[in-house]
């Protein structure tokens, strides 16, 4: 048996096309089943859904063979004990510092100023600004981060952007671009041994099917 863990959402929609490509099918729709483990058209391979935070820790502890998670979810977690063979190049986005509107974020850092930081992205953020020699407090929330410089909360927050519009109805704007993300492949790397030829075909087939 092939386990793959998967979130819910849009790394489960934009994986469904690479699984088609190695001839699997999922043929429950998580949206409507309260399965956390769905079958698929093959006997010997299933999806569990977790979540996006835990892909790594069930695949790096043998719960999954393989597993879809985002870079973001990957550099937070540290990476042991996974083989990373491929980007999917799937769940595309951007890690970013944004702020309110009226703050002048230039000017704080340049007179340096410490500044209150609140992100999901600790690891991340921390390097980030060590990096710059900038500064900060970071504090650690999972979620809503746009609440955090409209409530005093954090002058800036780190955050995954995808269109934007979240930040602009919230009259925040990015200022920092810190890195792009997409989702990669993680394989537990005894499961690459144990389970070598059923799991090549299946990397070799999303490998092929990666959008460009």
């Amino acid at each position: 048996m092939i386990t793959l863990a998967l979130s819910k959402g849009r790394i489960f929609e934009e994986t469904l096309p690479l699984l088609a490509a190695a001839g699997i099918t999922v043929t429950e729709d998580p949206e409507k089943s309260r399965k956390l483990i769905l079958p698929t058209n093959r006997d010997d391979v299933r999806v569990v859904l977790v979540r996006a935070t835990d892909v790594p820790t069930y695949v790096q502890y043998g719960g999954a063979d393989l597993g879809v998670a985002g870079k973001d979810i990957l550099i937070e977690h540290g990476g042991e004990g996974l083989y990373q063979p491929l980007d999917l190049n799937i769940a595309k986005c951007r890690l970013s510092v944004a702020v309110r509107a009226d703050f002048d974020y230039a000017a704080a850092v340049k007179q340096g100023s410490r500044i209150r930081v609140a992100t999901k992205y600790t690891a991340m953020a921390r390097q980030h600004f060590a990096d710059k020699g900038v500064h900060v407090d970071l504090i650690k929330l999972y979620g809503s981060m746009e609440l955090a410089p409209l409530t005093g909360l954090a002058d800036a927050i780190v955050d995954l952007v995808s269109t934007g519009s979240t930040l602009k109805a919230n009259h925040l704007v990015e200022v920092e671009h810190i890195m792009d993300i997409s989702s990669r492949l993680v394989v537990n790397q005894a499961a690459l041994k144990l389970k070598r030829e059923t799991l090549r075909p299946l990397i070799d087939a999303f490998a092929s099917a990666i959008p460009q």
